[in-house]
């Protein structure tokens, strides 16, 4: 037993002697190495994961990754062909397929971030100058299939917007990454893709679009309020017809009744005359003398005035 365990022991220490002298390396799943020899390469770049074995001091494992890496250009005024001046903002991914191949040439990362901005940053000059900003502003002609956006001319967007396009920015972008893939090959890399990230127009034309912008937008508002407005007159006029309308019927109505209402009460007063005249006179002239004399009224007649008749009448 205690053999077995001084056995153990020895492998251990031998096993930590081995990776403290270099003697032994490990590689993950991520990673990819060329072993160089007095800074000259040996053999082929180690793709495969797990534990080797190199010579101690004399021989170095380079480390280089196998996953996808990111590259951000810097973001480059650039004419347009249609000389719309802009600034364009693209990004890539890239991987390192040969990395025998990527140290000899660019040595590490920092150097292949060097080439790519070259690279890709020509492709993209290459393909903004020879299109038009419409072309890498749209990736289809959606905005003027719109048959509501199109029939009014006075609320276009811009002069742009209404433009169709034949090629488009997804077809733009894929034109750079196949002009830059062409190049990368010979450092090791593999161009996965590369996308344009934004673009701007630069501030002194950015002033003058956005003054465009907001004198458009005024003009369809003034517009949208002028038609508001006639629209309003319309409704108003209608409503004013209509009120019109009614109150003719109305009083055509309330004529109608008190016509009927008239003609009704000349037939009761034509009946009671008819029944005795001379005592519906009578009355009549009662309500005559109601209706004018008070006690406030002083009124001169003569003895043989027709208005005082019932007063000079004895029995």
């Amino acid at each position: 037993m205690k053999l077995l365990i001084n056995i153990s022991l020895g492998i251990l220490v031998l096993v930590m002697l081995a990776f403290l002298s270099g003697v032994l390396y490990t590689i993950d799943e991520t990673q990819q190495v060329v072993i160089t020899q007095f800074g000259e390469p040996i053999g082929e770049p180690i793709i495969h994961a797990g534990l080797y074995f190199k010579l101690p001091f004399i021989q170095q494992a380079n480390y280089f990754e196998k996953r996808l890496l990111a590259w951000d250009g810097n973001p480059n005024q650039i004419p347009t062909k249609d000389k719309r001046y802009i600034w364009v903002d693209t990004t890539a991914r890239w991987k390192i397929v040969d990395a025998l191949k990527f140290m000899q040439s660019v040595t590490n990362e920092t150097g292949a971030h060097a080439r790519l901005d070259d690279i890709v940053d020509s492709a993209t000059r290459d393909y903004i100058t020879n299109h038009n900003l419409v072309e890498i502003a749209r990736n289809s002609n959606r905005i003027i299939d719109s048959r509501a956006l199109i029939e009014d001319d006075e609320i276009k967007a811009s002069d742009e917007a209404l433009d169709a396009i034949a090629v488009g920015r997804e077809a733009i972008t894929r034109g750079i990454l196949k002009q830059a893939s062409i190049i990368v090959p010979q450092y090791g890399i593999k161009l996965v893709d590369v996308r344009i990230k934004r673009i701007n127009y630069v501030k002194d034309v950015r002033d003058k679009v956005y003054e465009r912008m907001i004198s458009e937008r005024k003009r369809a508002a003034e517009k949208f309020r002028s038609e508001g407005q006639g629209k309003k007159r319309e409704i108003e006029g209608q409503v004013e017809k209509e009120l019109k309308e009614i109150r003719s019927q109305a009083y055509k109505t309330a004529e109608e009744i008190k016509g009927k209402a008239d003609a009704k009460a000349i037939a009761i007063y034509a009946d009671a005359y008819n029944r005795d005249p001379e005592f519906y006179s009578f009355i009549k002239t009662l309500d005559t003398y109601r209706n004018t004399l008070d006690s406030d009224t002083m009124v001169i007649f003569s003895p043989d005035n027709e208005y005082l008749q019932y007063f000079n009448q004895t029995k």
